[in-house]
């Protein structure tokens, strides 16, 4: 066996988001300002997956102005609609469906006064950019010019949006049903190379190709599966927990060790969009579910490198070694049985 040895290996993936077996559920207010301006209120959680900029491109492509001209309000839960936890990769799914609700009944209420106040068809009236007109004529004006027509026919142009996750629950006999409403597929290939003297693996590039349903914000998603995709190498070479009789071992980041950018390979992403037909955005979400795939991936690739199967985490070079050690051993045996 050669000192150096490469391999390819593939893993696919599938995460359940919007769970139905208890309502899953988020709510959202909406407004369109002075100005020309909206403001959206919902009791959303930033823990830095970039939601607020994500809402407020919703907000924006929904009432037809610029996303920074929406500022996205106090989200105290005492004063906002409930929008629930930040997790389960849920927010973007339940969050962002529930404001683009809102925003549609917003607008709903302006262009019933502008089609009244022009006197068209509501249907005809489009908005983007900053700017409202009605199809097939030469009507147009700023959205600033529009909400002032709204406000001085004695309308404020708010709506509210709630979405729900439906579903019929689980079985309790046989635990059959549909556990979610939504499925997010994925896809990883990792290459490696194992060094079969000092058990080490180094991932050498990662291919991810993930369903998002939508991507709203492209550049966003492809950050996520990145992050995941360092996570999931993190989780496969290196992060190694040690817990004994209920006490943890591994008393700090000295011992436990993590990825650095010394150790990252080539990620290349590939985003596919196949909305989801209940989802009025069609997107998805891809926060957790970009680090499924990776960990089986590698492993296989390790696999398809050296012959040997690592079946627990992470794959450390004494494991490696000892996998090797227990192929060699049994090989010489199987040969001298021969003989």
């Amino acid at each position: 066996m050669q000192r150096m040895m490469r391999g390819r290996g593939v893993a696919a993936s599938w995460y359940g988001i919007a769970r139905t077996a208890t309502i899953d559920r988020a709510g959202a207010w909406a407004e369109l300002d002075d100005g020309g301006t909206a403001k959206i209120v919902t009791g959303v959680t930033e823990i830095g997956e970039g939601i607020l900029t994500l809402l407020s491109q919703v907000a924006a492509e929904e009432l037809g102005i610029k996303p920074e001209e929406v500022t996205i309000g106090d989200n105290d839960t005492a004063r906002s609609p409930e929008a629930a936890h930040a997790g389960a990769t849920r927010q973007t799914y339940m969050i962002g469906n529930s404001v683009a609700l809102a925003c549609r009944d917003a607008r709903s209420r302006l262009d019933k006064e502008l089609a009244s106040h022009w006197d068209v068809d509501q249907d005809s009236i489009h908005a983007f950019d900053g700017e409202i007109w009605s199809e097939g004529s030469n009507l147009k004006m700023t959205m600033e010019e529009a909400v002032d027509v709204c406000k001085k026919r004695g309308v404020v142009p708010v709506g509210s949006g709630s979405f729900t996750a439906h579903g019929t629950g689980l079985d309790p006999v046989d635990g059959s049903g549909s556990p979610w409403q939504a499925y997010v597929f994925g896809c990883q290939v990792a290459e490696v190379a194992v060094d079969t003297v000092t058990g080490e693996v180094q991932v050498l590039g990662i291919w991810a190709s993930h369903d998002v349903g939508r991507a709203i914000n492209p550049r966003g998603v492809e950050g996520q599966i990145e992050g995941g995709v360092v996570q999931g190498l993190g989780q496969a070479l290196m992060e190694d927990y040690q817990l004994e009789k209920g006490h943890t071992k591994t008393h700090g980041f000295a011992k436990y060790i993590l990825p650095t950018s010394l150790d990252i390979p080539q990620i290349n992403t590939t985003i596919v969009e196949d909305p989801d037909p209940k989802s009025p955005l069609g997107a998805k979400g891809i926060g957790e579910p970009a680090l499924v795939p990776t960990a089986p991936a590698i492993m296989n690739a390790i696999y398809d490198a050296v012959g040997v199967r690592i079946t627990s985490l992470p794959a450390t070079p004494e494991k490696v070694l000892a996998a090797l050690a227990a192929k060699a051993k049994s090989a010489s045996g199987t040969m001298q049985a021969a003989e």
